[in-house]
C-alpha cells in the first residue's frame, strides 16, 4: 500500500463522457476554459501563441486565470500525448500528471500532483489549499460532462472576502 504524505496527492474520479472529449477539456485552450478557467494562453515551444482549439504539446508554456482570484499561474507542458496523458508544471516546482482510462461506461480521471515542499507554509498552501481545490475542480469537470451545468462561482466577486479561497467551496 502507498503511504500517504505532504510531497504528493491523488484525487481520482469518473467522469461519463468520452476520453476524446475529456481530453479537450485538459489540452485546448477552449476546452480548459469551459470548465476551470476564466482565461488561458498557451505559446509554443518556438514563442507564438497556440490556437484556442489546437491541442497543447511538450514545450508549450502558459498563463491560467481564474474567477474569483487575481493570480496567474505560469507554467510549462511537460507531457501531452494527444490522447490521454498530459503533465504540466504547476504552484511553483509541483508537477501536475493527469491520465485518462477508459473503464466500463466511464472514463477514470485520475490527477497526480507531486514535487511539493513540506515546510509548514507548502503543506498548507499547496498540499492543502491544491487538494481542496483539485477535488472541486474535478466534481465541477463531472457536472459539467454529464449533467451541462458548472458549479464555480462566476457571478458574485469573492477576491475581497478574507480566505475566500479557503472557505468557499466553489471557488
Amino acid at each position: 500500500m502507498a503511504t500517504l504524505g505532504f510531497d504528493s496527492f491523488t484525487k481520482k474520479i469518473f467522469i461519463k463522457a468520452p476520453m476524446e472529449k475529456l481530453y479537450w477539456c485538459w489540452g485546448t485552450e477552449a476546452g480548459i476554459c469551459s470548465w476551470f478557467l476564466r482565461k488561458a494562453s498557451y505559446t509554443t515551444a518556438k514563442g507564438s501563441k497556440r490556437e484556442s482549439a489546437s491541442p497543447i504539446q511538450p514545450g508549450d508554456s502558459y498563463i491560467w486565470e481564474w474567477h474569483n482570484w487575481d493570480v496567474q499561474e505560469e507554467g510549462e507542458i511537460l507531457e501531452a500525448n494527444g490522447t490521454n496523458f498530459i503533465e504540466f508544471s504547476f504552484a511553483g516546482d509541483c508537477k501536475v500528471a493527469v491520465s485518462l482510462e477508459n473503464k466500463e461506461a466511464a472514463v477514470l480521471v485520475t490527477l497526480r500532483q507531486y514535487n511539493i515542499p513540506t515546510d509548514d507554509k507548502n503543506k498548507l498552501n499547496i498540499h492543502y489549499g491544491c487538494s481542496n481545490g483539485w477535488t472541486f475542480w474535478l466534481a465541477n469537470l463531472k457536472a459539467y460532462l454529464e449533467y451541462g451545468i458548472q458549479l464555480n462561482e462566476t457571478e458574485m466577486d469573492l477576491r475581497n472576502i478574507p480566505l475566500s479561497g479557503f472557505e468557499f467551496v466553489n471557488m
